[in-house]
Formats: C-alpha cells, structure tokens, sequence
C-alpha cells in the first residue's frame, strides 16, 4: 500500500509558542491512526493543518500526492473532513440543515436542495437522529450534537476523517455506542480516520498504530501493545495522567 497521507517535517508557531515540532508521520489508506498525547502535547493543531484549518510554518503534508491548501473548504473538497472537540452546531438551524451544510460545500458538492436532503437523512438515519431531523440543533443533548458532528463531516463525503475527543464527556453505553458507530462508518464509507481521545485504553482498541505525542514532537509510534508498553509513553503520559 502506498501513503496516502503523508506528513514530513511539520512545525507550527503561535508567535514565541511552537506547539507542534518537527513531526513526521505517514498513514495508509483504509487505517485508524491514533494521536495521543497530555493535553498541550500539539494533537489540536496537527489536526487543523492536516484539514487545511492552520498552515504549517515550516514542513509540508500531502494527501493522495498532493499538498493539503491552507484552505479548509479546498481540504474539504480533496475529501479531508473533521469534527471539533468542541461541538458547536448551528442552533436555530434543523439537524437536517446542519447536515446538508457539508453536502452542498464539501467533496460531495451536491447542486441542489433535495439531493443534500436526500443523503442526509440517509446519514442522519445512519448515526441514530433521523428522529430529530427536523428539530433545532440546539435542542440535542452532548451525545447527540457529537453525532450530528460526524453526520456533517460524512456529509462532505471524506475519504480521510479526523475525529477530535468525539468520546469525551460522553458515558460509557454512549461511548460504546459511539465506538460501534464508528467502526460501522468506517466500513460503510471506506474511510481512513485519525483519532484524538484521551482515554488510552480507547485508543488501543480502537487503533491500527498510534502517534504520540509530548510537548510538540513525536516521541513515537507504533502497535498499540508497542505504545502502551514503551517506558517514554509510561513516563510521559501515564505518569503524567496518573501520577
């Protein structure tokens, strides 16, 4: 398999801060890539320069043979998509508009009205809320928003999907039930997906490999039994969680 997404030598400044340094990293095609890291370590902000939100000040981040724009509506229609950490649908419009928003910019593109319908109430179906379509977003409860967060981005029609922290603040039948929805969009749509959660155990069942990170910089990657075995992972993110 060759890479489809191809990272090389990223570091981003805020100023005097430089959040992520020199990370390198490539993912295959039909993978789930963990990213874990203590909060500040630099996930964040890979995300947004993978997805075209931030660009980086120095490196370079190809997907499919070509560099990722600084744009994230030209990410978007390459087929980058991402959900937030934190959720913030459109309030006053429906779950059914919210959804139809990617539909109608992203890699999908769809021309008119009722195709982006059409499809979104196929995908809103999909993760559990063709119930609440016609409602305003603001009347779905954390679970919900979180859900309307991955039926927007499959909405674009992704091939690469970033999901950030999609399980925090969830409980647990939720976040079981959002891991089962996970792995069934995955197989539906022939994604690739990176992932950003804390809880590591998660991510270890989750993941193909993980990429950690720890104040900016890779400290490694590998298996999943490679991670959570590595004595820097233990001192740089275990200790620190649960010293």
């Amino acid at each position: 398999m060759s890479h489809f997404l191809n990272v090389q030598g990223v570091t981003r400044r805020f100023g005097g801060v430089i959040a992520v340094r020199d990370v390198s990293f490539q993912m295959h095609e039909g993978e789930i890539l963990g990213l874990m890291g203590a909060n500040g370590a630099g996930k964040t902000t890979l995300f947004s320069m993978i997805a075209g939100n931030v660009a980086p000040s120095e490196g370079v981040i190809q997907f499919d043979g070509k560099e990722v724009p600084a744009r994230p509506d030209e990410a978007s229609q390459m087929g980058i998509a991402r959900t937030f950490q934190i959720v913030r649908p459109f309030p006053t419009m429906t779950v059914l508009e919210n959804c139809m928003v990617g539909a109608l910019y992203g890699h999908r593109r769809l021309k008119d009205l009722q195709s982006a319908s059409e499809v979104c109430l196929e995908l809103l179906g999909e993760v559990g809320l063709a119930g609440q379509a016609h409602k305003p977003a603001a009347t779905l409860n954390l679970a919900g928003r979180k859900r309307l967060e991955i039926a927007k981005a499959l909405a674009t029609q992704p091939r690469l999907l970033l999901l950030d922290e999609v399980l925090a603040g969830l409980n647990a039948t939720e976040v079981d039930t959002a891991l089962e929805l996970i792995q069934h969009v995955k197989q539906r749509y022939s994604l690739s997906i990176i992932i950003i959660e804390h809880v590591m155990k998660v991510l270890m069942r989750m993941s193909d490999r993980i990429v950690v990170l720890h104040e900016g910089r890779k400290l490694m990657e590998g298996l999943p039994a490679e991670v959570s075995n590595d004595p820097r992972v233990i001192k740089a993110y275990l200790g620190e969680q649960h010293g």
